[in-house]
């Protein structure tokens, strides 16, 4: 009888060493899922009634809540569809190494996706909405506001249920971003101007330098953990493929599972915050009365607001030699947010904009006071004067001594208080969506990450050097505000290792990603546009 050749037992061993991923979950589990589906979509339903009736807003028609009803329900999708596409790549490195069970690791990753929605900042969620064409979010609620998010989200979706058929770990951030600069093209082409001129192009290139660096920094920085790990730790068994199903040494395990709590944390506090400012956008456009304004803002901080308001107005005017009165500040406004170049009438215009909105706080007392007829007109220029000192701040449009400058930065700070805000059942419910997004189609991408991309199978040092990388390099963008792919840091990271271990590289994998990085943004741009230009015809 002729023995195994080496390649023959090393074959084997692989097999063997593959983690079983067939276990359909039990008729306990799909009912635990099936009710919190429906917690969640209930609690989202009651808490939408109630903020409602506490804003006094009346029911003349069905349409506004009908288009809201469907938004929601889209962006909620994306954030699902987000949850299988993007968090499986958190789990496939504790599942190869064997320091989890494959369903209990899902289950554990989609907890901490969670959380980390839930105890997310914002920032991302904000910085986001910047990247929209200044005319639509000002009308938000119209039918060109509501095409601009249906075609968003539906083309998002689209790219990403494309993608996660194929195998492909695509980047979802990639994807919406590449989504908004194809609305942002479609809505100028279709008004005449330059396709250039819709989109915020600094943002842009701020957000395009988080996605291309991430992945970079990810392949280099795993594969210099991964080196320095092998000159400290000398066993052996942490670089070579797992024997059987056995687990790694109890302290290499505790560091897998501890980072892939954290990937999965700052997956959620990352990736959920884009759902949680679309989903925003969309409940100012239909509910202004309830949503456009911090209705929650206590009753005292109006007198500091009024002052800050008053003293900016006053500081501003002293910067200007001659200052002309201006017929209409909001109209200066969206054409320097649109064309970034700056004219005599800017600082006139933003202080008689800024005077205006402290006269307006005053006046009512208090922003719970604010009238339905007037809330989305306060909240709009709210939103353009923050937008103005943001963009003349970074550009050095101005030059204003220190003490004006500190006053417009505290003026800011007062109204991105009053107008970016996140009720807790939008986070509750992203997080829902997402958490159980986890849990759902995530065998696709976790065989890719764990099979396709090593030519050998994920040693345990491998693991834990692109995990804890992918954790320290989305945490560290959440905190700046900056979103960044879980997919492109993590694959570039097991990529990073498998070449720092002599392992290999599967070619055809590389190149498939590699396409798939680069055909995201011209596609979702083209399909983004395309469903733009065709809901404008029917909303």
């Amino acid at each position: 009888m002729t023995p195994p050749t080496l390649d023959a037992t090393a074959s084997t061993a692989t097999l063997d060493a593959k983690p079983q991923l067939g276990h359909k979950p039990g008729q306990t589990t799909t009912l635990i899922f099936c009710a919190v589906l429906v917690i969640g979509l209930l609690f989202t339903v009651y808490s939408l009634v109630q903020d409602m009736d506490g804003a006094g807003t009346a029911m003349t028609t069905w349409t506004p809540f009908l288009l809201l009803g469907v938004a929601l329900l889209i962006a909620l999708g994306f954030e699902f569809v987000n949850g299988f596409h993007d968090t499986a790549n958190a789990v496939a490195t504790v599942i190869y190494t064997h320091s989890l069970p494959p369903h209990f690791a899902v289950v554990w990753s989609g907890c901490f996706n969670f959380l980390g929605v839930l105890l997310s900042s914002g920032a991302v969620a904000f910085g986001i909405i910047t990247l929209l064409p200044v005319e639509l979010i000002l009308q938000v609620g119209s039918s060109a506001g509501f095409a601009m998010v249906f075609a968003l989200l539906i083309a998002a979706i689209l790219w990403n249920l494309g993608t996660w058929w194929l195998g492909l770990p695509a980047s979802s951030s990639h994807t919406l971003i590449g989504s908004i600069i194809g609305v942002g093209i479609a809505n100028a082409l279709m008004n005449g101007r330059d396709g250039t001129s819709g989109v915020e192009w600094a943002q842009v290139v701020k957000v395009g330098y988080s996605l291309l660096l991430s992945p970079m920094i990810g392949f280099a920085c795993a594969a210099l953990l991964l080196l320095a790990l092998r000159l400290l730790v000398k066993n052996r068994a942490l670089y070579k493929a797992p024997e059987g199903k056995t687990p790694p040494p109890w302290w290499i395990r505790g560091l897998l599972v501890l980072t892939c709590t954290g990937v999965s944390f700052a997956h959620g506090s990352n990736d959920g915050q884009k759902g949680m400012g679309l989903i925003m956008l969309i409940l100012v456009g239909t509910l202004p009365m309830a949503y456009a304004l911090n209705r929650a803002l206590p009753v005292d901080q109006t007198t500091q607001f009024v002052a800050v308001a008053e003293v900016t107005q006053q500081a501003l005017l002293k910067s200007v030699a001659q200052p002309a009165p201006i017929d209409d500040p909001r109209q200066v406004l969206s054409g320097y947010l649109r064309s970034k170049e700056a004219t005599p009438e800017l600082v006139p215009a933003l202080a008689t904009l800024t005077g205006i909105i402290g006269s307006e706080v005053r006046d009512y007392g208090a922003l719970s006071k604010v009238p339905a007829g007037a809330t989305a007109n306060v909240r709009n220029d709210m939103y353009l004067t923050s937008e103005t000192i943001r963009l003349m701040d970074k550009n050095k449009v101005g030059n204003f001594d220190a003490d004006t400058q500190s006053k417009l930065q505290a003026f800011k700070k007062q109204i991105d208080g009053a107008t970016r805000f996140i009720p807790l059942w939008v986070k509750v419910s992203v997080a829902i969506a997402l958490g159980l997004g986890t849990m759902v189609g995530w065998r696709r991408i976790v065989v890719t990450v764990g099979e396709k991309i090593g030519k050998s199978h994920l040693s345990y040092g491998q693991g834990a050097s692109a995990e804890t990388v992918a954790m320290l390099t989305i945490g560290a963008a959440d905190m700046y505000g900056l979103p960044v792919s879980t997919t492109h840091v993590l694959s570039s990271g097991i990529a990073g290792t498998m070449a720092a271990n002599s392992s290999g590289l599967q070619m055809g994998t590389v190149r498939n990603l590699l396409m798939a990085w680069v055909l995201t943004l011209p596609a979702a741009i083209l399909l983004s546009g395309s469903l733009y230009w065709l809901f404008t015809r029917f909303l």
